[in-house]
């Protein structure tokens, strides 16, 4: 398939509107849709066709306020890094969606995988993880093509967060996504509008 100037112009539409979203509307999104965005994680790169990637659509109302109060605890120690306005500058964040969001997805990479036989990753284990976090851009990509926004929740405690999901010990916590209609449309990224940093580029040289 030959790709055109068409392609190329909604790529980077897409890619300008991705956004770490986080405030969204709580409206349900479709099992079809959730369907179509698992079928085009299945589509990303992972070394040796490994597939590391595992799932988990956190539906229990239990399972996502032991999520919050995670979050909120991860949250409060990280505030200690900051002192005076810049630590009023950063409690005024709104850095997580946890509690409007309707769909929650709990991504973890399973470290020693029997699918790609070891394939590509002797001397790179950590390559199963950036395998994930392809397959996480892959997500977020189709995500914002079918008008839904998603939000990467870091400030999190991934042992905590592995032992609320009693999740098999090969398996390392790689992101918590918050997935559904962001509440506004902004292709500036929330810590730019907030002030928090100003965009840097990325530094690109020959050697």
């Amino acid at each position: 398939m030959k790709l055109t100037q068409a392609h190329r112009d909604a790529l980077l539409d897409i890619l300008r509107w991705r956004r770490d979203v986080r405030h969204f509307l709580s409206d349900p999104i479709d099992e079809a849709v959730l369907e179509r965005l698992r079928a085009a994680m299945e589509l990303a790169p992972s070394v040796g066709n490994a597939s590391p990637w595992r799932v988990l659509n956190v539906v229990s109302p239990d399972k996502r306020a032991a999520v919050i109060a995670n979050f909120e605890a991860a949250n409060a120690e990280a505030a200690k890094l900051y002192e005076g306005e810049k630590r009023a500058e950063y409690n005024a964040l709104k850095l997580a969606g946890l509690r409007d969001a309707p769909v929650h997805l709990a991504i973890f990479t399973e470290t020693d995988p029997d699918e790609g036989h070891g394939l590509g990753r002797q001397t790179m284990p950590e390559m199963l993880a950036y395998s994930t976090v392809a397959a996480i851009h892959t997500l977020w990509l189709a995500a914002r093509a079918e008008n839904l926004g998603m939000g990467w929740v870091s400030i999190l405690d991934p042992e905590g967060i592995a032992t609320i999901f009693d999740v098999p010990a090969n398996w390392s916590l790689t992101g918590y996504f918050c997935l559904g209609k962001a509440a506004s449309d902004d292709d500036t990224p929330l810590l730019h509008r907030n002030d928090w940093q100003e965009n840097s580029p990325t530094e690109w040289r020959e050697v």
